[in-house]
């Protein structure tokens, strides 16, 4: 009887795996499926327009203060890497951008309060997984510095005014720039594959943070094209806000936080 009932159990357990990992996801959506993306967040953006761009302000001030704060101690050197870095952390830190887009699709009341104490439907999973792509960051950014020695030795860091020069004029430079961006595509293709949709999927459903993950990474896999069209437009609108020297954050996060959510509901 005991073996009967962990037999059930166990059945049971594996029913509700199955069940998770095929649902009816949506596969190979045409390439210009972000368009579409683009127009509802934007659509979420302009309804109740002072909260999101309150939320930018936040995203902006917090990125700021994370760079003045390496110029203030001494670790310039950082930067480049942090500021790719954030890229790897972005979907964690618009959630309350997702929750925003769920209740405006459920015609709920929604406030600054709640999007920024989001009570994420699978708990403590999400902060789990916000863990992971802490981590990632952090690796990302020691591996940029050890490229760096690879190529330039135990070299003091010359400063920026100097590194653009010494990347650009430079072999040395030429190759440590090649190998950083191979390097650096690879983090950030695995960090976008796991993280742009298991973080809107910890929000919109009981699951673990692995499963997200993996879902996420699988969802990506099965619609490349509109995917890498998705890629580009963050890719292009994240370097625009850095032209801006991060000001453009105020809307644009919002904006791609908004579409990153219609992007999700799209697949299901």
């Amino acid at each position: 009887m005991s073996g009967n009932r962990k037999l059930s159990r166990w059945v049971g357990e594996v029913s509700g795996i199955e069940e998770t990992w095929n649902p009816k996801w949506q596969r190979h959506l045409p390439a210009q499926a972000p368009l579409d993306w683009l127009a509802k967040g934007w659509r979420d953006l302009m309804t109740y327009p002072m909260l999101s761009l309150t939320y930018g302000v936040a995203v902006f001030a917090v990125s700021f203060s994370i760079i003045w704060l390496l110029f203030a101690t001494g670790r310039d050197y950082f930067l480049l890497p942090a500021v790719a870095g954030f890229m790897i952390v972005a979907p964690l830190l618009a959630i309350g951008l997702y929750l925003k887009s769920s209740r405006l699709e459920q015609s709920e009341p929604v406030g600054l309060g709640s999007m920024l104490r989001v009570r994420p439907m699978a708990g403590a999973q999400v902060f789990f997984t916000g863990l992971i792509l802490c981590m990632l960051m952090l690796l990302w950014m020691r591996a940029a510095v050890i490229i760096y020695a690879l190529f330039f030795g135990v070299r003091p860091f010359p400063g920026l005014e100097h590194v653009t020069q010494l990347l650009l004029t430079t072999p040395a430079g030429w190759a440590m720039l090649t190998v950083g961006i191979l390097v650096g595509a690879l983090f950030a293709g695995f960090s976008f594959a796991i993280s742009v949709f298991s973080i809107p999927m910890l929000l919109d459903q009981r699951i673990d943070a692995f499963t997200a993950m993996g879902m996420s990474a699988a969802l990506v896999w099965n619609n490349l094209r509109p995917m890498f069209v998705w890629g580009a437009i963050v890719l292009a609108l994240f370097l625009l806000s850095v032209a801006t020297a991060l000001i453009g954050l105020i809307v644009i996060f919002p904006l791609l936080g908004h579409a990153t959510w219609h992007a999700y509901k799209a697949m299901s």
